[in-house]
């Protein structure tokens, strides 16, 4: 059988690009995704199961028993089967080449970072785009190789990062951006003539892979830093966190407070004072409000975060 668009993916992100191309631009032919039992080995934050799109829509849906698509019934239905072009959304895992090999005009995804690729390749780019505090994000739509993140650009976009962005809010700019790019990557795949550019003048460099323990705040850290953090983390992702002792508080929302007013008084780590049930936490230069925290009591003036 021949399926001329396909899109890979394995979150509620993938869910909605293949309803933005199915619904306004040409048919999705094909869902590939990971089945839900190989989340039991491999992290996905923000994991959902894509099933239901063949009942809802009427899309077939192929769930690979490998998120590296590896398994022998992956192999065997790529090997089946006709492909014409794939776009990838929220695949974090590398292609191998009998995957790649099946289709014949590529199989484009999308990575970014404050510079062009190949600086900036790696994983987890745009939280760690906030992270860093980065204040734009240049979105490259390219084509996949053995690599990762070979600059193989089809096309690029670019938007700001602002202090009142997390990663949440940055996730919805870099989808209206992604939109932008399947739209002139499908029409370019319409008229066969799909233009990579692969002369990048710029320099490796690689973003780390990021787990749930490096989300643990250092109140020693600036004030800046803990709040990069905070929004670089937030849902869907695991989120900040730090020790009560020994229970764990995470924090989900929270903003610098005040650098001027003299906390001296409280270590590093302390709640200074509470207001409507959020806690005023010092930092080594200032101090910050915690809007949105969970842990199993209440915090208190005095308790120690650590």
């Amino acid at each position: 059988m021949r399926y001329k668009v396909v899109v890979f993916g394995v979150k509620d992100t993938s869910e909605n690009i293949v309803e933005f191309i199915h619904h306004t631009i040409c048919p999705v032919d094909l869902v590939i995704t990971i089945s839900p039992e190989v989340t039991k080995t491999n992290q996905v934050s923000g994991y959902k199961g894509l099933s239901f799109l063949t009942e809802k829509y009427g899309i077939p849906v192929h769930e690979a028993d490998s998120y590296f698509l590896t398994d022998e019934k992956t192999q065997n239905f790529m090997q089946s089967n006709e492909f014409d072009i794939g776009i990838s959304m929220g695949w974090q895992r590398l292609m191998p080449p009998s995957v790649l090999e099946c289709f014949r005009y590529g199989i484009y995804g999308f990575h970014g970072n404050c510079g062009y690729l190949p600086f900036g390749r790696g994983r987890s780019p745009l939280n760690w785009s906030i992270i860093l505090g980065d204040t734009r994000f240049n979105l490259n739509l390219f084509r996949y190789d053995e690599k990762a993140d070979s600059p193989n650009i089809f096309a690029t976009e670019m938007f700001s990062i602002t202090e009142h962005d997390d990663i949440r809010t940055a996730q919805y700019k870099n989808m209206i951006c992604s939109k932008n790019l399947i739209r002139k990557l499908l029409a370019a795949y319409e008229e066969g003539n799909i233009s990579i550019r692969t002369d990048s003048k710029d320099f490796d460099s690689w973003y780390g892979k990021r787990t749930a323990v490096d989300g643990k705040i250092d109140f020693h850290e600036r004030t800046r830093n803990i709040y990069n953090l905070i929004r670089g983390v937030a849902a869907p992702f695991p989120g900040a966190f730090a020790l009560l002792g020994e229970q764990k508080v995470t924090v989900w929302e929270a903003h610098p407070f005040d650098e001027m007013i003299d906390f001296s008084a409280y270590a590093p780590g302390e709640v200074i004072d509470i207001f409507d049930k959020k806690p005023i936490v010092r930092t080594v230069d200032g101090s910050l409000l915690i809007d949105r925290y969970e842990c199993v009591r209440e915090l208190q003036t005095g308790d120690i975060l650590t």
